[in-house]
């Protein structure tokens, strides 16, 4: 009994990151010696894990790869925090399209309306799609996360020499903060890197790993490039059952710069923003809803719904004071089949507001 009682002891976790008191009471003064900002013990962590890192036997290129991983991500958080409050929208698209082309003045003509809009623009800060963005967004308006690569990419003579424009070694640091930083995708037609952003974003929000926002698709008008997309994921991701149809609901193929506009700015005409807390999906909304609305909700959506109902709430205890001044809507929902939530959220735009 008492060897199996030690057993237990051994298995049991430390009580802190380090499992040392003295250490993790000289980090905690350290950090609060230097200053932790509004999370001391978050901070705290990060210290204890890189000393952790320290006595694991982890090759030093591999540390030299977290260390400038972090920078970057410090980096990128340092530029973008002056513009916390202000909506953005990310937009894709090949490096090598010429600016004599129909898809580049679409670009710039997007980027300037959502400009008109209040949004932002981010790009990664190169030419040819980029570069049109970045034009219509202003050297004022937009943000620029800038790849090393070998040849092709450089920033855009917008943005460059601007502190809102980011150098990143790495393509998972900046697409991390691509989808970290935005509220809206924009995509134009684009080779293998634009696929990959595309994707990346539509598996994000399909898994739930990211919040909701809008995907939109542009091209030159009359283009077909992106139905030609889509009948390849019809006749072939759907037909072979690798994703469900309610996951189109996730992008929108736009018919025209306007009609882009209109889908993202639409997304956010009541819906402002969305958390989870424990099991419970809260819905932040900028005008509650009409009383009866989440009843009707309930019932058209109960398929989405784990248990319970769709009701309309107070701020949740958990959020921390969080956007105190907006309505809620809380529910249970099945971690799955985002798409559904999508056409949710659509509803909800459309829905009735409290008188």
């Amino acid at each position: 009994m008492e060897k199996d009682s030690r057993r237990a002891r051994g298995r049991r976790r430390p009580s802190g990151p380090l499992g040392d008191e003295a250490f993790e009471k000289r980090i905690t003064e350290l950090v609060r010696d230097w200053g932790g900002g509004e999370s001391p013990g978050l901070v705290a962590e990060l210290v204890a894990t890189a000393l952790r890192m320290g006595r694991d036997p982890i090759p030093s290129a591999d540390l030299k790869l977290y260390n400038r991983a972090l920078r970057e991500l410090r980096q990128a958080s340092q530029a973008f925090a002056p513009y916390r409050e202000i909506r953005k929208v990310v937009v894709f698209g090949s490096a090598r399209t010429a600016a004599s082309a129909e898809e580049y003045h679409a670009a710039e003509t997007f980027a300037r309306r959502m400009r008109d809009e209040g949004y932002m623009i981010s790009t990664g800060g190169g030419e040819g799609i980029m570069g049109a963005a970045q034009k219509g967004a202003g050297r004022e308006g937009g943000f620029g996360l800038n790849i090393r690569l070998p040849f092709e990419q450089r920033a855009n003579e917008v943005i460059d020499g601007d502190p809102k424009l980011v150098n990143f070694n790495y393509f998972f640091t900046r697409k991390l903060t691509f989808l970290k930083e935005t509220h809206a995708v924009a995509l134009f037609p684009g080779g293998f890197g634009t696929m990959d952003e595309g994707f990346e974003a539509l598996t994000l929000m399909q898994t739930g790993k990211s919040h909701i926002f809008p995907l939109v698709l542009l091209d030159r008008p009359g283009g077909t490039y992106w139905h030609t997309w889509h009948k390849f994921i019809g006749e072939y991701l759907l037909a072979l059952g690798l994703v469900s149809r309610d996951d189109f609901h996730l992008y929108k193929i736009a018919g025209s710069v306007e009609d882009a506009v209109r889908e993202i700015t639409g997304f956010y005409r009541n819906y402002h923003s969305s958390r989870w807390v424990g099991d419970r999906l809260v819905i932040r909304l900028r005008q509650a809803l009409a009383e009866d609305v989440p009843a009707v909700l309930s019932r058209d959506f109960g398929d989405v719904l784990r248990e319970g109902v769709i009701r309309q709430a107070e701020p949740l205890v958990e959020e921390s004071g969080a956007h105190p001044g907006l309505a809620r809507l809380v529910l249970q929902p099945h971690r799955h089949n985002f798409g559904r939530i999508r056409l949710l959220i659509d509803r909800i735009n459309s829905a009735p507001i409290a008188t």
